[in-house]
């Protein structure tokens, strides 16, 4: 059963495909009010074009939003909608493999900006938009490389273990003003775009490594967020939910 998120507003970043897409079409389907931010503008429009097509309400955003004031407009613009804004999640990341002594600087300032500078802007962004009495919830998509260490992972490692941090922060620091923050750690779920870093064979490998011996979908990670979301997780705050299979289980 889906939980109830009817006019809830939402803006997801990075929701043009993936996780991202899969959530921004499920979380319209609960009900609630879709922002789809993402740097791809053909990518935005799509998404959101299918939750209306599909009887929702969605607006699309592009742009870069690792600039704070790109994040910062969009939010604004988005809070208009209901006057304001209910819950942010965080999904954007550019995903780059790589051994250590061959990272190069646009690569390693790319990743930090929209992994961890984005954050900040996303807490910027709720204290200005949301609802007081209501409260708002922000949502950080972690991973268990936050964790244990994998090979030719060190910028998204790296990245992602400032996520669960900044998530307990925030909890600790927005919880008083009434303002819920958790992340999700999905593990290894064969994305189309994942698809495109790591072969058939590599994931087929993951599987048999991971406890409940599968990768995970793209629906474990919706239905996880739309739980946080949902007024049946409202003392849920500052937890790393792990969608994993197991995987965080077995460092």
């Amino acid at each position: 059963m889906r939980p109830s998120l009817t006019d809830m507003t939402i803006l997801i970043t990075g929701a043009g495909r993936g996780l991202g897409r899969h959530a921004a079409l499920h979380l319209a389907s609960c009900g609630a009010i879709i922002g789809v931010a993402d740097i791809d503008a053909g990518n935005a429009k799509a998404v959101a074009g299918e939750i209306t097509a599909n009887g929702g309400k969605a607006k699309a955003y592009s742009g870069d939003m690792s600039v704070r004031e790109t994040y910062l407009a969009a939010a604004a613009d988005f809070a208009k909608m209901t006057g304001h804004i209910d819950a942010i999640v965080n999904n954007a990341m550019l995903l780059r493999y790589s051994p250590v002594q061959d990272v190069d600087e646009s690569t390693l300032s790319a990743m930090l900006d929209i992994g961890v500078k984005a954050l900040f802007w996303s807490a910027q962004a709720m204290l200005a938009h949301y609802d007081k009495d209501k409260g708002g919830t922000i949502i950080n998509l972690a991973s268990p490389v936050a964790t244990r260490g994998f090979p030719n992972t060190s910028v998204y490692s790296t990245v992602k273990g400032a996520v669960s941090m900044f998530t307990k922060t925030m909890a600790a620091e927005l919880g008083p003003q009434n303002i819920r923050v958790n992340a999700v750690s999905p593990a290894s779920v064969p994305t189309p775009g994942a698809l495109g870093l790591n072969s058939k064979e590599e994931y087929e490998k993951r599987a048999a490594w991971i406890p409940l011996r599968r990768n995970g979908t793209e629906s474990d990670n919706s239905n996880a967020i739309a739980f946080l979301l949902s007024q049946e997780a409202a003392f849920i705050h500052g937890e790393i939910l792990n969608v994993d299979g197991g995987v965080a289980a077995c460092n």
